[in-house]
């Protein structure tokens, strides 16, 4: 039999049949030869197939057992389809995947060469497409060390043989067009490591959609994109996000802020969440809400930080048009998005990332460098030019294609440092002896220069907890290039002090003072975030001394503190109105308390310091600039009191806050003032309204003719226990 050999050389239909070739299209699809052309195909399943050119039907041969058949024509046709009969009688007409051109074109391989490729994740990853009239979906993955590369799922049981991938040498990536498949399509991939090596079926690391957990395939996402109707929010959102605006942050987990008990306690959907959230961070006045992680996580106790889909919103609440929605209605309401944006470590997951190729191919091969040790998850390989470029169209990607208003990037300090949380010995020194990740500063400069420079609207802000210096300052500057940065000093001291029974607050007086030596050398947040309530540290109102009275006395008066001191504002979700129990992401808030009226207390006192935050310009026009603060006295440490004025920019718009930290009213409490006239109280922590005692002064206090505190006027107070109150000069 001569033909067999001029229609398949056996070594190419062993390894198809094997699934080891790593070439397909050099064996299957059409090809020419010297008298006409030869057409293969791999169809396991067949019990036979014919060529469908025209008119006319041909028989292919079966020229291997497991399924490689064969036909030779007198000319290479330029369209034809497939039919085949299976071992159960049905028959199917397709199109063979094997007759389409390259996915990729030569400038988008030469942008992914160089690391540039700013929106590869409209590349990679699998795209709804047609070609020559023919509609499917097109697949691209980077895996630069494997054998051999298969989409498989559903369409086509699972078997790696059947859809393997054209290798893109010069990109490293493999790319395949399918026909027929559509929106929905479940899918991973199957790579065959160096050796020979099957690997798990792995996810697909630029997937826009995925199953939701605990499945983990990827899904193609095929619907056409909805026009935006945010357009008022977007063209104003630069000013909303400037140093001089008042930005007040409400963190929140989506899958237990609010969840439905009755049906079985399910999370809410996007959807939902968009109009039950965003009513109610209107009805409290936060400017932005700040989203843990939604990248898809397999592991739902990480609480999205230790996301294993970066492009991919997770399912667990809806598909990717319905997080657009999300953030639509939110900016219909006049309410930012940040998203926790996670770019520091992934885990371990097979399906996910970690040896993606059967190589170290997103993290470092050395375990000094690629193991976090704290979370036991892998650090990406900032210095590998295409893992950086992944990062960096990640974080483009969540600003264009969800309209998302910020990036809150995580554990900073863990990419910073080389160093970091490892013992000595643990850890490799950069090329000049020192403990910096150069390769990573260099990928947050990156970064945030791209952000800035295309979304001039939008906002970075950095968790970062050493005194890493410029964070928050331009690049061309020596800065690190992020918008904010959160103090995560100001947090930890004041919530030490707040936490100290009042009698002995005399002697750490200082926590509260000590900030402002270094407030204005980064533009800072002030958070009590998540991580203050989890892992047995309770909630903040149950880290408050004293009675009842008294722990939600010294929760409003931290939180009057917090709102008068300079730096944009974060509360995590139930802070805002005192829960008392730990946070638990398997649970909803403890909505039920909000029947209470200390409860209550403490929630009409958010949401009026978020009103007297955004309506008074001497309370945010100045977060980060030292013009805007003096102490007025903030030395007496025996009655635990503190004067403080905070100033807009017209140097005659100022307030003036008092904080009284202990349980004792003081009468007759003389401050000094820089201005004569009527100082009325906008603000009281002890309000009745607030669930207080209601020590006040009677609307307000016009100023005498008294120097004091180095001011030439005065006004004599009542400072209410456990409270802060807030004066503004009428007129």
């Amino acid at each position: 039999m001569r033909e067999t050999p001029v229609l398949v050389r056996p070594g190419d239909a062993d390894a198809l049949a094997a699934g080891r070739h790593g070439d397909p299209f050099a064996v299957l699809g059409p090809h020419p030869v010297a008298d006409g052309a030869v057409v293969r195909c791999f169809q396991p399943q067949a019990a036979s197939v014919e060529l469908l050119d025209g008119d006319q039907a041909v028989a292919m041969t079966r020229v291997h057992p497991d399924g490689l058949f064969a036909v030779r024509l007198a000319a290479e046709p330029a369209r034809y389809r497939l039919r085949v009969t299976g071992r159960d009688g049905a028959v199917v007409e397709s199109e063979d995947p094997y007759r389409f051109p390259p996915l990729l074109g030569s400038l988008d391989v030469h942008l992914l060469v160089e690391g540039t490729h700013h929106r590869l994740y409209q590349v990679l990853g699998a795209h709804p497409r047609a070609f020559d009239g023919v509609t499917g979906v097109g697949f691209a993955v980077w895996a630069p060390n494997a054998e051999r590369v298969s989409v498989v799922g559903d369409f086509n049981g699972w078997d790696g043989r059947r859809h393997p991938m054209r290798l893109r040498h010069e990109a490293g990536v493999w790319e395949l067009f399918i026909p027929g498949l559509d929106h929905g399509t479940i899918y991973k991939y199957e790579i065959l490591a160096r050796g020979g090596v099957m690997l798990p079926l792995k996810a697909d690391p630029c997937g826009v959609w995925a199953e939701r957990p605990p499945k983990t395939a990827s899904l193609v996402w095929g619907q056409p994109p909805r026009p935006w109707d945010d357009g008022e929010w977007m063209r104003g959102r630069q000013r909303r996000a400037d140093r001089h605006a008042p930005v007040s942050i409400y963190e929140v987990h989506l899958g237990s802020w609010r969840r439905r008990p009755d049906e079985g306690n399910r999370p809410l959907s996007y959807l939902e969440l968009a109009d039950e959230l965003g009513d109610y961070v209107s009805e409290m006045g936060f400017t932005h809400v700040e989203l843990l992680p939604v990248h898809e996580h397999p592991f739902g106790g990480s609480w999205g930080y230790q996301p294993v889909g970066l492009f991919a919103p997770t399912s667990r609440y809806g598909n990717p048009d319905e997080f657009r929605a999300f953030v639509e209605r939110l900016h219909q309401r006049g309410i930012g998005v940040i998203i926790d944006w996670v770019a520091a470590h992934f885990p371990s997951d097979p399906h996910g990332l970690h040896w993606f190729d059967g190589t170290h191919l997103y993290e470092h091969q050395d375990p000094r460098l690629g193991v976090h040790r704290d979370w036991n998850t892998l650090i990406y390989n900032f210095g590998r030019t295409e893992v950086l470029n992944y990062l960096v169209a990640n974080a483009l990607y969540w600003l264009e294609e969800f309209h998302v208003d910020g990036l809150r990037v995580d554990a900073v300090a863990s990419m910073l440092y080389l160093d970091y949380s490892r013992e000595p010995g643990d850890w490799l020194p950069n090329r000049f002896g020192g403990n910096e990740n150069l390769e990573a500063i260099d990928f947050l400069r990156q970064m945030n220069q791209l952000v800035y420079q295309e979304h001039p609207g939008a906002m970075t802000v950095a968790e970062e907890s050493t005194a890493w210096p410029m964070v928050s300052r331009p690049v061309h500057l020596g800065g690190l290039g992020f918008g904010y940065k959160w103090n995560m000093g100001w947090m930890h001291d004041t919530l030490d002090y707040f936490s100290k029974d009042p009698i002995h607050r005399r002697y750490h007086h200082n926590q509260l003072t000590f900030a402002q030596l270094y407030a204005y050398h980064e533009n800072f947040v002030l958070p009590l975030s998540h991580d203050e309530v989890v892992h047995g540290k309770g909630s903040l109102l149950g880290r408050m001394p004293g009675d009842e009275w008294q722990r939600f006395a010294n929760l409003r008066a931290y939180y009057g503190f917090m709102w008068t001191q300079p730096g944009k504002k974060l509360l995590f979700m139930g802070g805002e109105f005192g829960q008392s129990s730990e946070w638990n992401v398997d649970a909803s808030l403890d909505w039920h308390l909000t029947q209470y009226p200390v409860h209550q207390g403490v929630q009409r006192l958010v949401a009026d310091l978020n009103r007297i935050y955004r309506t008074e310009p001497a309370l945010h026009q100045f977060d980060t600039d030292q013009r805007g603060f003096a102490w007025i006295d903030c030395n007496d440490r025996d009655n635990s009191v503190l004067t403080w004025i905070r100033r807009a920019i017209d140097p005659h718009d100022f307030v003036v806050v008092a904080g009284n930290f202990t349980p004792i009213a003081r009468e007759g409490y003389r401050v000094g003032v820089p201005e004569p006239g009527f100082y009325r109280e906008i603000l009281n922590t002890d309000s009745e309204w607030y669930g207080g005692s209601n020590v006040h002064n009677n609307g307000g206090v016009e100023a005498e003719d008294v120097a004091w505190h180095g001011h030439a006027w005065s006004i004599l107070l009542r400072l209410p226990p456990l409270a802060v109150s807030v004066f503004k000069r009428d007129g």
